[in-house]
């Protein structure tokens, strides 16, 4: 039973980026980059097991959300009085 399960997760992990996009390949990227990140900085930080989820959740989020603005080639700007605006990225 266990060595099935384990064949279902590494079949389900080599065909499910054959079923995505470009831009969904980014965002997972992203996610997944951005979760690494936030955990290790959890960890290094000697945050405890609750906080170090809340950051790689967190660190998942703008990883995707990164990705999602590399894809429409769109970044946000200072307008110099705490409010912004997005133009195409330079």
């Amino acid at each position: 039973m266990n060595i099935s399960l384990k064949a279902l997760g590494i079949a389900a992990l080599v065909g499910l980026p054959g079923c995505m996009t470009v831009e969904q390949e980014r965002e997972m990227t992203g996610a997944l980059v951005g979760g690494g990140l936030g955990l290790v900085s959890a960890k290094v930080l000697g945050a405890d097991n609750d906080w170090a989820v809340v950051s790689t959740l967190a660190g998942a989020a703008a990883g995707a959300l990164v990705a999602r603005n590399r894809a429409n080639n769109t970044c946000a700007y200072a307008n110099g009085d705490g409010t912004y605006y997005r133009a195409p990225c330079r």
